[in-house]
C-alpha cells in the first residue's frame, strides 16, 4: 500500500542576483565590448553618462624623449595614486561608431555552436557544461586547456563531475563544423574522418592521422606504406582524404581583417621598479548624472517607480564598472609580481603560473580570475599579450623547479634559429638536446610546440636551404 508523506528539507543553493549577473558579464567582456555595453546603457538610462576617451601618449623617438616620457610617467603614477583607482577610467569610444553599426556582424564560432546547443534537449547542468567547453575554444576551434583545468576554474572538479565534462566534450565535438573542440591536430582530423563511408579507408586514414603525421607532412608515402603494411596506392587514397580536411575548423568563422589590440593594462619600469597601471585610453569612465538624479529626488512622486528603478540601476552599474576596473588591475598586478623575470629577460624566463595562485593573492575565486583575463591585454616591453598568456602548467626540470611551456617554446625557437643550414634540428634531436639541458620532454611534445611556433619540419627546412 502506498503511503503519502510530507517532508520539509533545508539546503543551500547559490543564487545569482541580476546585479551579480551584470557584474560577471562586464568582467568577462573585452575593452571594446565593455565600452559599447556602457554606451548602450547610457543611451537607455538618462541617469548614466560617459566621457570621451583620453588620447594615448605618443611613443618616444629619442633617448631624451624617453627620459622625459619616463619622468612624465612617474608623475602620472603619483597623481593616479593620489586620486585613487576610479580616477583612471576613461571611455574608449569612436565618434563614428553609429556609422560602423551599419556594417554586418559576422557570426562567430562560439555563437554558431551555442545556436546548435540551443536546439538540443539538455538538462540545465548538461547545457552549462557544454557551453563552458564552447567558451574555452580558441579561434581555430581547438580546446587548448585540459578538462581538469576547465573544471577547476568553474569549481566543478569533483571526480563524479569529470564524466559529465567528458560527456560535454563529446557533445560539442559532435556539432558543426566537424573537428571542433579537438585537443590536437590528430584528434581534429580523426573526428572529421568519421564521415568517410568506406570503413577500411577510414581506419587507414585515422591510423595515419594518429600515428604518422610526421611522415605525412614529409610526403614519404613509401615509408608510410611499409609502416602500415599496405600498398602505396591505398596510402595515396587515404592521404587524399586527409588532405581534403580542415586542420582549423574554426577558421571560416574568424575575421581575417586586421585587428587593433588596445591594451587594458600597461606595465613599465620606473625608477627601477615595475609599475602597473590601467590604460586610460581603453578603460571607460561612467558615472551617475548627478544633476538629473538631484532633480528627480526633489520632484519624486509615488508613481515614479520606473524612474526610481532606472536611478538604482545606474548606481549599481557604476559600482559594477568600478569593481571590474579594480579586479582587472588587481589581477594584472598579481601577474606582474610573479612574472618579473619575463619582463626582464623575455619568454625564456617565463614561470609556470596557475589561476589558483593569482586568485589567492587577489582574494577572489579562480573562476573570477578566469573571467578577468579573458580578452584583456597587457602591454609590456616585449609586446602586448593577453593576460591568459601568462598562465601555464609547470614542466619539471632535472635540476629542480619548473619552467613554463612558453619558455621551452622560446628555447626551441632559439635552437632552430641558430641551427646550421646543412644540419638542421629534427624533432627527435631537439628532444635529446632539451633532455641534456634538463627538460624531460617527449618528441611528440617538441613537434606540437614547433607546430605552434609555425616552424616547418626538418625536411622542409633542409630542402629550403
Amino acid at each position: 500500500m502506498t503511503v503519502l508523506k510530507l517532508q520539509s528539507r533545508l539546503w543551500q543553493k547559490p543564487s545569482f542576483s541580476p546585479r551579480l549577473q551584470h557584474a560577471v558579464r562586464l568582467l568577462q567582456m573585452s575593452s571594446l565590448d565593455y565600452a559599447q555595453a556602457l554606451q548602450d546603457a547610457a543611451l537607455a538610462n538618462p541617469f548614466l553618462e560617459v566621457e570621451e576617451a583620453a588620447s594615448p601618449a605618443p611613443l618616444p623617438t629619442s633617448d631624451a624623449d624617453a627620459a622625459q616620457a619616463e619622468c612624465e610617467w612617474a608623475q602620472r603614477l603619483d597623481h593616479m595614486a593620489e586620486r585613487g583607482p576610479s580616477a583612471s577610467q576613461r571611455l574608449s569610444h569612436d565618434e563614428s561608431f553609429d556609422f560602423l553599426q551599419q556594417a554586418p556582424a559576422p557570426s562567430s564560432l562560439r555563437a554558431h555552436l551555442h545556436g546548435q546547443l540551443g536546439v538540443l534537449r539538455l538538462e540545465p547542468r548538461e547545457a552549462a557544461f557544454a557551453r563552458a567547453v564552447v567558451e574555452a575554444l580558441d579561434d581555430d576551434g581547438y580546446l587548448r586547456v585540459s578538462l581538469e583545468e576547465l573544471a577547476a576554474a568553474l569549481g566543478e572538479s569533483a571526480e563524479d563531475a569529470m564524466q559529465e565534462w567528458r560527456t560535454a566534450l563529446c557533445r560539442v565535438q559532435g556539432l558543426d563544423p566537424l573537428g571542433v573542440a579537438a585537443r590536437s591536430v590528430a584528434e581534429c582530423l580523426s573526428l572529421q574522418l568519421l564521415a568517410i563511408d568506406d570503413a577500411a579507408l577510414r581506419s587507414l586514414a585515422r591510423r595515419i592521422a594518429n600515428q604518422h603525421l610526421d611522415l605525412l607532412a614529409a610526403r614519404k608515402f613509401s615509408r608510410l606504406a611499409a609502416a602500415l603494411g599496405v600498398d602505396e596506392a591505398m596510402v595515396q587514397r587515404a592521404v587524399g582524404c586527409i588532405l581534403k580536411l580542415q586542420a582549423r575548423p574554426g577558421s571560416r568563422f574568424s575575421d581575417s581583417r586586421t585587428r587593433i589590440v588596445v591594451p587594458d593594462v600597461i606595465v613599465r619600469k620606473v625608477r627601477g621598479v615595475w609599475k602597473t597601471v590601467l590604460n586610460e585610453a581603453a578603460v571607460p569612465r561612467v558615472r551617475v548624472h548627478e544633476s538629473y538624479a538631484a532633480m528627480f529626488e526633489s520632484h519624486r512622486r509615488d508613481g515614479d517607480a520606473a524612474m526610481k528603478a532606472s536611478l538604482d540601476q545606474a548606481r549599481w552599474t557604476v559600482q559594477n564598472a568600478a569593481q571590474r576596473v579594480s579586479t582587472v588591475l588587481d589581477v594584472a598586478v598579481a601577474i606582474v609580481a610573479r612574472q618579473k623575470l619575463f619582463l626582464e629577460y623575455g619568454a625564456l624566463a617565463m614561470k609556470p603560473l596557475g589561476l589558483r595562485e593569482v586568485a589567492d593573492a587577489v582574494g577572489v575565486h579562480p573562476s573570477t580570475v578566469s573571467r578577468a583575463v579573458h580578452h584583456k591585454y597587457l602591454a609590456t616591453p616585449h609586446g602586448v599579450f593577453e593576460l591568459h598568456h601568462f598562465f601555464s602548467r609547470g614542466m619539471a626540470h632535472a635540476g629542480g623547479g619548473a619552467s613554463a611551456p612558453v619558455a621551452v617554446q622560446a628555447l626551441i625557437r632559439e635552437l632552430i634559429t641558430s641551427e646550421r643550414d646543412d644540419s638542421p634540428w629534427s624533432d627527435a634531436a631537439l628532444a635529446r638536446e632539451l633532455s641534456q639541458q634538463g627538460f624531460r620532454i617527449a618528441r611528440r611534445t617538441v613537434t606540437k610546440y614547433r607546430q605552434g611556433l609555425n616552424i616547418d619540419p626538418v625536411e622542409r627546412r633542409r630542402s629550403a636551404s
